[in-house]
This record gives structure tokens, C-alpha cells and sequence, in this order.
């Protein structure tokens, strides 16, 4: 509870601490030992969370936080902002600030003993700080490229920097650059061993090189975006986009493998225990358990949004995160129920998710293909599917009938999936090129796809092609999509706005003439207002729900009756049950 609510207990008189207890979860012993006292005080009649949060503190900043590096209830944070932030762990306040950078600070590591650290920046030096002064020990200069990545040993004799001039850098604490590698690209890690002096590991035009501290190659090269050491220092990750794999320091062998897609630089971090492995994907955190001969999902991490910059475990149970939404999270790992109902799980793509009266939100995540089920007032997940969507590069979603349609791409291939009665519906077979963009017709009867210079439609029900539109120019994207009426984005050195229906039985689908309308009838009685983000009663004129503020604007809105959704780029969808929601 201190964690929870500790900006109002740190900043209220004293009295106000037990203000807190009427918002501790209902079945929690806090709750429950209190409530008789609590009578006379505040009461929370609705809403209140079944289990403490995962995430105990959020720490808002300034500027956008794109690393950090914690020792011993200290974090370091570096930023756009030029100055090196210092928090504390515990209250999320800042203690003091190191100035000297001219520019972002991409790189942060602390000595062994927390008595120093090492920076790296943009500005294209590194530097080395007394931690107790806050004073600048040393500048080193040498890099006619933007510093990325900085590391300093146990012994903290060395520092290796990587930098956007395609070298790595070894430094001497008491001097200057005594060796000097040529890579083939950007350097983007660089990485010491946190037991071994004489080993890092490196990462340039996607390949992950060990090395030594004189300069030699060690081993083989993997290929691979991102690496991250265990804290015994025996293994190493080498991700890619669409594999995380574990592999022994020393004969290289696989430990542990499994497939994650995200972008080229997702952080990824080992629990100190060598037993978890978290990686981001988006501005999400997906959590592996590699003990064992599988390795298995644990939780997902759901708070941020923004991408994800940085993350790094202060205990075997707590996780710190920074993203680009100018803030820094601490994640408790395995705080959620035991109850298999209420925790994420990876699983076969055979149990059915079906939206149930409390349910409100649906997440498929554009990146780790899991559907998640969550309850409005527990805000909790009740139920998870993992469908088959690995190396999918393009994704949608449509409630029809109240199910779920799921569509993925992957290489040559369209799959779309019934979430309802967990199974596939069809599959459409691409010859060859790359589908650029596809989406579900409104009425769940088809899907619109877009390949080579052409638009196109599959009917779900008999797997048959329905129409076809060559288009005169490339199409770059499709925009919108109501009922049988598609509209795409098209380029010929201008951008414009070209649409066709496909719900009329004729040689070849109508052309629309008008633009996709800001104002889309989701019914007889109910519009869409895209500029405003709200659903509007055309009978009445009354506003029936607006998203929040903090909602970017739907690409795609459906409504159903009783069902909102709403579609976003993220790939994250809003499902809304009316009847269970009251609405202002």
C-alpha cells in the first residue's frame, strides 16, 4: 500500500495516511482488518481492485528517458534533456542532477561499487562521473559519430564505448583510447561481461560479436539487434526480430529459444536469478520463464503509451522500465492471482475467447500474437489466447455477432481466425510480392487486402476471391472501411483518396467518388465523429460515449448494438460493452 499511494501519504499530513486503506484491494487483509474501523471515512462503493497493481510506482519526467542504470537503490537516468537525472529507487524522487552533455544521453552504467559512472552521449564523448560529487572525472574524446552504447567492467578498468562512426572503443580508466575496432555498421552494444573483465560482446549491422579486451574476436558471431548478459555472466540473449534466444557464453550452445516479434531495438534484460527474461514489445512488457526444457509466457506487463527504451531488473521480483510517454515504472513480477482465470497465459490456439457481460477491453497485441480478455471493474485479464500469428507483419481485428474475427499476414499467407470457437476460418493463399495492408468488411463477410497494384476482396464464408480493383497508382495504405465500401490511400507523387464498393453483384466493384466521411453511421440511429472521437444519438443528438482524452483518434470504429470497438495503429483495440457500462 506505502508503494501504491505513496506520493499522497509523502505529501499529506499524516492523518490522510489511513485515506489510503479504502482503496487497498477487497479481499486483501488490509482491507478486511480495517473496514469495520473505516465506517465513519471515505468508502469506495464500486470499482475496487481485486489484487494490488503490478506496477507500485510511476515516476513522470520531463523528457523522454532513453536509459538509465541502477545499483543499489540509485537510478540514473539519461534523456533528451542533456543533464543525467539521479532517483531515488525506493521514493521515486530526484535527488540531484549531473550536468556537462551537450546533448541526449543514450548510455548509462554504474561502477561495480556505485562509486562511479559512465556515460555515453550523443554529443559524442563519454564521460566518467563521481557519483558522491557529482562531478565530471574525465571526457573522453576520440568518436566522430553519436555514442550509443557505453559499459565498464567488474574491475572498472575499461570502458568500451559503441558509436554511429562504426567503431568500438576501448578506453582506459586513467587514460585514452588504447584500441580501436572498425565495424561494418552503427554500433548500437556494446556490452561487458558482469563477471569477466576481459569479455564483451558487441553489436553491429545486426551481428553480435564477443570479444576480448585487447581487440580479438571470440568465437563465433550471431546474428542478432540486441544482446543482454545473465548476472553470473554464462549466458547471453541474442534477439532478432522475431526470436529470443539464450545461449551458453562459452560453447555458444541454445539454452533456450522462443518467438517474440518487435522492433529492431527492444530492450531485453535477464531476472538476477538467470530464471526470467523480459522483453519489450511496443510499449509493452512480455515476461519468459526459460527454466526448464520449454520455455513458457509468464505475464505481460501493460501501463506504458509509448515505446519502451530501456528496462532492467533491480531484484529477481522487480522490474524498471523507461519509454518514450516521459516516465519511468516499477513492475512487480508475480504479484497478480494464481488463479489461471486471472493471469496471462500463453496457450494452444484451441480455447475460444467469447465477450462476456464484464468484459470491456480486448488487447491483441501487434507483437506477441496474444489475445487478452479484461474486466472492466477488476482490471484484470480473465482470459488469454495465444493464436498463431509469429512473423506477422500486418494485423486486424472484427466483432461480428459477437465473436471475434482475427486476421494476420505472414510471408505468402492470410489467416483468419474465429477467437469465438478458437479455429480457423480460412486461409488465402498469396503467389507471391507482399500484401501491404489488409482489414475486415464491416459486416464480417470479407476481407479487403491490398497486393502488388491491386485491391482486393475474399469472401470469409466460401473462401472464394469476390472482386478485384486494379488501381492506376500504388496503394499505400487502406484508410477505412464501411460495411462492403473500402477506401485506400494511393501515392503518385501526391497523396489521395480512391474508394470502391464491393457489396453489389456487378462486373466489378462501384467506384466512390467521395471521401471516406468523418462522420461514419455505425447504425440507423448512431454516427461516428472521427474528429471528436465520440459516438453521437442522431435521434436525440446526445453524445453516448466519447473516448478519453488520452485515447489517440480509432482508425476504425464498429458498433454492433451493444458493443463499441474501436480500432488503433498500434494494433490495440477498445471494446466497450454497453450493457454492462453505465454511461455518463
Amino acid at each position: 500500500m506505502l508503494l501504491e499511494h505513496f506520493d499522497a501519504i509523502l505529501n499529506s499530513p499524516s492523518h490522510l495516511y489511513c485515506l489510503a486503506l479504502p482503496f487497498s484491494p477487497s479481499p486483501s487483509w488490509l482491507h478486511e482488518c480495517y473496514t469495520a474501523e473505516l465506517l465513519q471515512v471515505v468508502k469506495v462503493v464500486k470499482g475496487l481492485p481485486a489484487e494490488w497493481g503490478v506496477c507500485s510506482r510511476t515516476v513522470l519526467l520531463k523528457n523522454n528517458p532513453w536509459t538509465f542504470s541502477y545499483w543499489n537503490n540509485t537510478i540514473a537516468v539519461g534523456s533528451n534533456g542533456r543533464d543525467i537525472l539521479i532517483l531515488d529507487a525506493i521514493t521515486g524522487s530526484q535527488t540531484t542532477v549531473f550536468p556537462g552533455h551537450t546533448d541526449e544521453v543514450r548510455s548509462l552504467t554504474f561502477s561495480s561499487d556505485g562509486i562511479s559512472l559512465v556515460s555515453g552521449s550523443y554529443d559524442m564523448t563519454v564521460k566518467l562521473w563521481d557519483v558522491q560529487t557529482g562531478g565530471v572525472v574525465k571526457t573522453f574524446y576520440g568518436h566522430a559519430g553519436r555514442v550509443h552504447f557505453v559499459s565498464t567492467p567488474a574491475d572498472h578498468t575499461t570502458i568500451v564505448s559503441g558509436a554511429e562512426d562504426c567503431t568500438l572503443c576501448l578506453w582506459d580508466i586513467g587514460g585514452g583510447c588504447y584500441c580501436t575496432l572498425h565495424q561494418p555498421g552503427h554500433v548500437y552494444c556494446a556490452m561487458f561481461s558482469p563477471i569477466d573483465p576481459q569479455c564483451f560482446i558487441s553489436v553491429s549491422d545486426m551481428t553480435a560479436q564477443r570479444w576480448d579486451i585487447s581487440g580479438c574476436e571470440v568465437g563465433p558471431a550471431y546474428f542478432g539487434y540486441q544482446v543482454a548478459f545473465s548476472s553470473d555472466g554464462t549466458q547471453f540473449i541474442s534477439r532478432t526480430m522475431n526470436d529470443v534466444t539464450v545461449r551458453d557464453i562459452n560453447s555458444g550452445v541454445v539454452v533456450a529459444q522462443f518467438s517474440m516479434n518487435a522492433s529492431h531495438f527492444s530492450p531485453c534484460c535477464f531476472s538476477h536469478n538467470g530464471n526470467l527474461v523480459a522483453v519489450a514489445a511496443g510499449h509493452n512488457i512480455c515476461v519468459w520463464d526459460i527454466t526448464g526444457s520449454c520455455p513458457h509466457f509468464v505475464e505481460t506487463f501493460v501501463g506504458h503509451t509509448r515505446d519502451i527504451t530501456f528496462l532492467e531488473f533491480s531484484s529477481s521480483s522487480t522490474l524498471i522500465s523507461a519509454s518514450q510517454d516521459k516516465s519511468v515504472k516499477f513492475w512487480q513480477i508475480g504479484v497478480s492471482s494464481t488463479d489461471p482465470k486471472s493471469t496471462p497465459l500463453t496457450l494452444a490456439p484451441t480455447k475460444p475467447i467469447a465477450l462476456k457481460t464484464k468484459n470491456a477491453l480486448i488487447f491483441p497485441s501487434d507483437l506477441d500474437a496474444v489475445m487478452e480478455a479484461w474486466g472492466i471493474s477488476t482490471n484484470l485479464c480473465d482470459e488469454s489466447l495465444q493464436i498463431l500469428a509469429e512473423d506477422s507483419h500486418k494485423r486486424n481485428i472484427q466483432l461480428t455477432d459477437n465473436k471475434l474475427i482475427f486476421i494476420w499476414c505472414t510471408d505468402r499467407k492470410i489467416n483468419i481466425w474465429d477467437a469465438e470457437k478458437g479455429k480457423p476460418l480460412q486461409t488465402i493463399n498469396v503467389p507471391g510480392g507482399s500484401v501491404k495492408d489488409l482489414r475486415v468488411s464491416g459486416d464480417g463477410s470479407k476481407v479487403f487486402y491490398l497486393y502488388e497494384e491491386s485491391i482486393r476482396a475474399w469472401d470469409i464464408r466460401t473462401g472464394e476471391a469476390v472482386g478485384k480493383v486494379k488501381l492506376p497508382n500504388k496503394g499505400t495504405e487502406i484508410l477505412a472501411v464501411d460495411g462492403s465500401k473500402v477506401w485506400i490511400k494511393a501515392r503518385d507523387g501526391f497523396q489521395h483518396v480512391q474508394g470502391w464498393d464491393f457489396g453489389i453483384l456487378r462486373p466489378s466493384p462501384d467506384y466512390l467518388s467521395d471521401n471516406p466521411p468523418d462522420r461514419l453511421q455505425l447504425s440507423d440511429t448512431k454516427l461516428w465523429e472521427a474528429d471528436m472521437s465520440m459516438m453521437q444519438d442522431t435521434v436525440t443528438g446526445e453524445v453516448v460515449f466519447q473516448l478519453p482524452g488520452g485515447f489517440r483518434t480509432p482508425v476504425h470504429v464498429q458498433w454492433n448494438g451493444r458493443y463499441l470497438v474501436a480500432s488503433f495503429r498500434s494494433k490495440e483495440v477498445f471494446i466497450l460493452d454497453f450493457n454492462y457500462m453505465p454511461l455518463q
